[in-house]
């Protein structure tokens, strides 16, 4: 049976060259041994599995090279080449600071460091993860580091550099090595199926390298594995399953949904996703790395930020199309607080729940507030408004005030040639939502009277009217309100004719002045076009009732009958009575 080498090993670079996504680092070594400017201690730091130990075993090999390539490479020909090759080097010693972390064991080191070289110019030291070390050793370790043998090079790797002493770093030169990204590892497992025979599908291999986070020989000990379980072909779905990974496919389906409002469907999408077998903890830092992904694609400067094939890259710029930023990055604030409460929550799926719930219905609040905000403006036979003068309109706070419902009037009235609708929120008050929606409500709040009088009457048009006039135009405005309605109540009584055409409508409170306001433009256009006179004016005046005072106590019962008859409460006194 032949011996099976894992890819980690077989495909583990031999050359500086090979060493993925480590340039600056390999980069500044090789230009160390063309220049002969060789430190006596480096300190290699980073994640696992980025290639900490192979530059370690590049580097020696290289500077113990005697016949160097151009470019500063091993020449892989020379003695001292092939006895590293083949594993019987006397020139690199590899000691694991993790099981030799005594004072004994240095102590053995430092003997070891005077012996000079058998072959080759230096005796390179690799110690593995040397933040293992105790405190004794690494004091025990400080002078030979600090001046060793000048045929003595070490090299200290570890991933944990804040648990090394300050004396151990100022005596080395640091090397941080980085993460390797998504893009990196893909294409490095291309080149190693492509060596393998094996046919791979780019969104599997990109799942691989997500899974990896950033570490190589991950990466590469996950590619044995799915290759073990689907053969010399590897497709997304293989990948996905084997590896228990939430497939892209429901959170774009998620997505979807949320910006439908349709909250059954993701309550339904969630709920598979449990009976998969998924932990309600990785589903919602996934969805919050989605919304995340989404909104990079936003833009073409940031979407080189997203690590993914290009199938689902299109998806995902497809998706970011559909989606407001202000819903993701809510969508986004909810998942993270809802990830952040996971832990100490005790329905821990009712939390998840809520939160999608509360995603679901994002756009919808979205949707009512800009429905809110829509005034359309009719514009009658004769001369139009200049879009100058509307654009010019100063912006003037809304007062929250009851909102009228309007039906659809039951009479002829002038129909407008065209409507502008316009965004904002420039009127003096909230116009209701079905009266926005059917085009009813007429803003003129912003035109000047002159404005209005060119509007709605002829220039200098002014006829006298009578109160039973005044009330048949009064009722026919009254049938454009919906029965029942606030509004209606406020408007049943018809205004008295005052000087100069003023009309004076007497209302109970100050919330009827409200809905009042919002209306008066289009009631006073109404009545001025009606009654064709432009020095029509409407004023309210607010008549307080005041209404005899409730009794429902009996303290108020007796308070009542002591102010009518003093001497209950000298009866009350004198016999110490109750209520």
């Amino acid at each position: 049976m032949e011996n099976f080498i894992v890819s980690a090993r077989k495909y583990r670079p031999d050359s500086f060259e090979t060493v993925v996504a480590q340039a600056s680092i390999t980069g500044t070594l090789k230009n160390a041994i063309k220049s002969k400017q060789l430190a006596h201690a480096y300190l290699f730091c980073g994640p696992r599995g980025v290639g900490k130990t192979t530059c370690a075993r590049i580097f020696a090999k290289t500077i113990n090279c005697t016949n160097l390539t151009a470019d500063t490479e091993a020449c892989n020909e020379c003695e001292s080449c092939k006895s590293f090759n083949t594993s019987r080097s006397f020139n690199i010693h590899e000691l694991d600071a993790a099981s030799n972390n005594s004072v004994d064991d240095i102590r053995n080191l430092t003997d070891q460091v005077r012996v000079p070289p058998q072959m080759g110019k230096y005796s390179v030291y690799i110690i593995d993860e040397v933040h293992m070390l105790s405190s004794q050793a690494f004091n025990a370790f400080l002078k030979t580091l600090e001046e060793p043998p000048k045929h003595a090079i070490f090299i200290l790797a570890t991933t944990e550099k804040h648990k090394i002493i300050p004396t151990i770093l100022s005596r080395c030169q640091i090397f941080d090595f980085n993460r390797i990204g998504v893009s990196d590892i893909s294409n490095h497992l291309t080149y190693v199926a492509k060596s393998e025979d094996v046919e791979a599908e780019p969104e599997g291999l990109n799942v691989i390298a997500q899974k990896a986070d950033g570490a190589m020989r991950d990466a590469l000990s996950i590619f044995d594995q799915i290759v073990s379980f689907s053969g010399k072909k590897i497709t997304y779905q293989d990948v996905i399953t084997n590896l228990n990974v939430l497939d892209y496919d429901y959170h774009f389906r998620l997505v979807d949904e949320f910006l439908k409002n349709n909250v059954t469907e993701v309550l339904i999408i969630f709920n598979d996703i449990l009976n998969h077998g998924f932990d309600g903890h990785h589903f919602i830092t996934g969805l919050s790395s989605h919304l995340r992904d989404i909104l990079v694609c936003k833009d073409a400067v940031t979407v080189q930020l997203l690590e993914v094939g290009g199938d689902i890259k299109e998806r995902y710029k497809t998706q970011a199309a559909a989606c407001n930023s202000d819903f993701l990055l809510d969508a986004m604030q909810i998942a993270n607080d809802c990830d952040l409460n996971y832990k100490t929550s005790q329905n821990k799926r009712l939390l998840i729940e809520l939160a999608l719930i509360r995603i679901a219905q994002l756009t919808l609040k979205k949707k009512i507030a800009d429905t809110e905000d829509d005034i359309l403006e009719p514009i009658f036979t004769g001369q139009d408004i200049p879009e100058e003068k509307i654009a010019q309109k100063p912006a003037v706070a809304k007062p929250v005030v009851q909102k009228a419902v309007v039906q659809e009037p039951e009479v002829a009235k002038p129909k407008p040639q065209r409507r502008v609708l316009k965004r904002g929120s420039q009127s003096m008050g909230t116009p209701s939502i079905k009266r926005a929606m059917r085009g009813e409500f007429e803003d003129n709040t912003q035109l000047s009277a002159k404005e209005q009088h060119e509007l709605y009457s002829k220039e200098g048009e002014v006829e006298p009217f009578t109160s039973d006039q005044l009330k048949e135009k009064w009722d026919l405005f009254l049938t454009r309100l919906e029965d029942g309605s606030n509004m209606k109540v406020t408007l049943a009584n018809v205004p008295k004719i005052e000087e100069n055409f003023s009309l004076l409508l007497e209302i109970d409170n100050r919330i009827q002045d409200e809905l009042i306001a919002n209306i008066r433009p289009e009631l006073v256009s109404f009545l001025r076009k009606e009654l064709r006179n432009s020095k029509i004016n409407l004023k309210t005046l607010i008549t307080e009732v005041v209404r005899e005072k409730v009794i429902y106590s009996d303290i108020e019962r007796y308070q009542a009958l002591a102010v009518k008859n003093p001497n209950l409460a000298y009866l009350k006194q004198t016999l110490n009575l109750d209520f």
